[in-house]
């Protein structure tokens, strides 16, 4: 005789029993499509979870890159990031990095915390304490400027960034310097070649997003990341800064600009390289950057004559170019202001320096000579011109103007950017709001985006300061600027249609 085991019946199944399983497992095509895609980011992660159907249609939805940004001005800093990770995660998203930029007083480590919590530990994170902030307000959609001791918002705000980049790899590498000790650039920029070979095998990553701690000049290590670094290459950021980094990598993880364990961490660079296990058939992502200038150059080149060297500048008389006349520097500063001819009330001056460098990096063998590019403040004695730069460099003044922004974008899809922009600029600067937000306001309207104002923009990109080498050969680009804004744009290529092929 048989009988029936537990939780069975003997019963034959009849056509109405389909209405007692789960609905939504019962959901095929486009109904199943358009309820994940309704779905906030952490349900979207569950669902996709769920069977295998699910899975292949959630990666279906997330198919394309994915930048989304928000920015709250709410005046407790823990409450304005709930507020912007609520709104970043209210649809689907897989976060491959975040950027979260706070433009009040706050403890970054707990900042840290709360984001990693939402997004998880294996998602590479900084955070900056920056001089203001830039992007659409989480609850209005509104595209704010904010700086601090702006009166109309009380210079407070965070700002957050998170991106979905298939195909690509992202993590967070430190600069790092021994305490009382040099600062390893060679290690950083090696890290950088290891990662992209490990991930690519290549050394080529796609772009690298920097925030340095202020407490050291990193002119030199950008000068040589731009040397190691092939032109395809993005490199943008802020040079002076406060950070906390989540990385995916432990062994590099010191989560703060102290550092901790005898070292300090000087900067942190996002690096995007691309993934040799990618997909075939997920398109490709490009990063763009463009310059929008706040300084233009002004009288003729000069080359240093006597100098003296302190700690942080250079002392020096030079000679105009074409003429043996030495010049002290009240006769250079009275020189320029005949060129400004009172064009503009109260200018900050700085001198574009080209100087000419051996690097190597590591045990490799120094290259020829190169020339590079920086920019610095400019003040003046009756005997001397003192400015931060080293001796025997061409040298030429320039002074502040308006931008106009250079957008180079070509005919990929734009999903994404990001704004590097001098503190100097802004309402205060142009007399109106978003000027420097106007580009992705105008010319790209609906692209999600956000940005800093900074104290030293970091921009590697072509048709800036000095545009030929005095010397001759190839022309000069500065990575390290002043008074503009760095524009880092983000396209997408979609793979070609079957037709295509």
């Amino acid at each position: 005789m048989a009988v029936s085991s537990p939780g069975t019946s003997s019963r034959p199944r009849t056509r109405n029993d389909h209405y007692s399983e789960p609905f939504f497992a019962l959901c095929h095509g486009d109904l199943l499509h358009n309820v994940l895609h309704r779905l906030p980011a952490r349900s979207f992660a569950s669902a996709a979870c769920v069977c295998k159907t699910w899975h292949r249609v959630s990666n279906q939805i997330l198919c394309r890159p994915l930048l989304a940004s928000a920015l709250s001005l709410n005046p407790s800093p823990f409450g304005a990031l709930l507020e912007v990770l609520d709104k970043v995660l209210s649809d689907p998203i897989r976060p491959h990095f975040a950027i979260v930029n706070v433009a009040t007083d706050c403890d970054l480590s707990s900042m840290l915390k709360l984001t990693s919590k939402r997004l998880g530990t294996a998602t590479p994170i900084v955070v900056s304490y920056s001089v203001g902030i830039i992007g659409r307000h989480a609850s209005t959609d509104e595209v704010l400027e904010v700086q601090r001791g702006d009166d109309d918002n009380g210079g407070r705000g965070v700002a957050l960034t998170v991106g979905f980049v298939p195909g690509l790899k992202v993590d967070a590498i430190p600069l790092m310097q021994q305490r009382e000790g040099t600062i390893l650039v060679d290690e950083f920029v090696l890290d950088i070649r290891q990662f992209s070979a490990s991930v690519s095998g290549q050394q080529l990553p796609v772009g690298i997003v920097m925030f340095g701690n202020g407490h050291c000049d990193l002119k030199h290590a950008i000068e040589k990341l731009d040397f190691a670094m092939p032109v395809e290459t993005a490199v943008v950021g802020d040079e002076r800064s406060h950070f906390v980094y989540q990385t995916v990598v432990k062994k590099r993880s010191f989560f703060d600009s102290d550092g901790g364990q005898g070292y300090i961490n000087n900067a942190v660079a996002l690096t995007f390289v691309r993934d040799r296990n990618n997909i075939h058939g997920l398109g490709e992502i490009k990063f763009h950057v463009a310059l929008s200038e706040g300084v233009s150059a002004l009288g003729p080149i000069y080359k240093a004559a006597s100098v003296r060297t302190s700690d942080h500048s250079t002392w020096l008389t030079a000679r105009r170019e074409g003429s043996r006349e030495i010049l002290d520097g009240q006769r250079m500063m009275m020189n320029i202001d005949e060129e400004l001819n009172n064009r503009i009330g109260h200018p900050d001056l700085y001198i574009g320096v080209t100087k000419r460098r051996k690097y190597a990096i590591g045990s490799e063998k120094a290259d020829a000579a190169v020339a590079s590019s920086t920019c610095e403040k400019v003040s003046a004695s009756l005997e001397r011109l003192n400015m931060g730069v080293p001796a025997s460099n061409s040298h030429q003044t320039v002074a502040t103007s308006s931008p106009a922004a250079k957008e180079s974008v070509r005919k990929e899809e734009v999903f994404g950017g990001f704004i590097f922009s001098c503190c100097g600029r802004s309402e205060y600067f142009f007399g109106r709001p978003n000027v420097d937000s106007s580009p992705f306001i105008k010319s790209l309207p609906g692209v999600p985006f956000a940005g800093v104002f900074c104290s030293g923009e970091i921009g590697r990109c072509s048709g800036s300061l000095m545009e030929q080498n005095p010397e001759g050969g190839t022309p000069v680009n500065p990575c390290s600027h002043v008074y503009s804004s760095i524009y880092l744009v983000m396209t997408y290529t979609p793979p070609p249609s079957p037709a295509e092929q």
